[in-house]
């Protein structure tokens, strides 16, 4: 059953982007949504899925409230509901009990529905313990528009309804379909270098997209890895940024492939 009170936010959000009739454009707003795409994007795919998801490196505590903070201003909910679904999706993956698989409930379901149905807006955190021990998580996972709305009187504060518009409403909607896509189209889409027990698939577009994520038969193969484009014709932005990370003392630890797991499709 869809929960239609809470799909309020997700409608009018997708209502703002058309705004830009109104505000016009400027190169300094379409840097500023391309901008908060891709910082956005990594801070998604880096620490809501490699890092909360699948702990596939270690980071201090300060370090992982900054960037799930970071994660929170995509409007994706918080890290450990987050977290929480994606671990369940992976141990069920195209099978019923996978509340957004394409090949069980339909494209438009796996894309956008699912997240509307009342039954997934609680946070499980039987499947987070690990995460749920940290009350600023939790905070943040509870009270999960505090972000988003700060950014909005932020860029508000500096460009107006042009960068609200451009920053938040635009970005915010690509980001979100992007980061949807690995959902519906990543199990549809592509090439399967592994037999895994889904239909997980590799796409080079979506792994531009979505900066590495894209390679998801390859994730599905072997989650655990920091990487996901296990090999280097197989670009994977996020990785990188979490290499240049490393080399800061940022995070530690990085969990790489194992060749032996890589090679197992030859």
């Amino acid at each position: 059953m869809d929960d239609w009170l809470r799909c309020i936010p997700f409608v009018l959000l997708h209502v703002l982007c058309f705004g830009v009739l109104w505000v016009g454009w400027s190169w300094p707003a379409l840097w500023v949504a391309i901008g908060l795409y891709v910082v956005r994007m990594f801070a998604i795919t880096g620490f809501y899925h490699r890092y909360f998801s699948h702990r596939t490196f270690r980071t201090g505590r300060v370090a992982q409230f900054c960037f799930a903070v970071v994660g929170n201003m995509s409007a994706q909910r918080g890290p450990l509901w987050w977290a929480a679904h994606h671990r369940h999706h992976h141990r069920h993956s195209d099978e019923a009990a996978d509340v957004h698989s394409p090949h069980e409930h339909g494209f438009y379901w796996s894309h956008v529905g699912w997240f509307t149905s009342r039954k997934n807006f609680r946070t499980d955190l039987s499947r987070v313990p690990d995460l749920a021990r940290y009350p600023e998580l939790r905070w943040l996972d509870r009270f999960d528009t505090v972000a988003p709305g700060l950014l909005v009187v932020a860029l508000y504060a500096t460009g107006g309804m042009q960068f609200v518009v451009w920053g938040f409403g635009i970005s915010t909607v690509a980001l979100f379909h992007a980061t949807s896509a690995i959902n519906s189209l990543a199990h549809t889409v592509g090439r399967r270098r592994y037999d895994t027990d889904d239909d997980s698939r590799n796409s080079f577009w979506l792994a531009v997209l979505t900066l590495g994520e894209g390679w998801h038969n390859n994730h599905h193969h072997y989650p655990g890895s920091v990487r996901q484009g296990f090999w280097w014709w197989e670009i994977d932005i996020t990785y990188y940024g979490l290499v240049v990370l490393s080399w800061l003392g940022i995070i530690r630890d990085l969990n790489d492939v194992p060749p032996r797991v890589r090679e197992a499709s030859r």
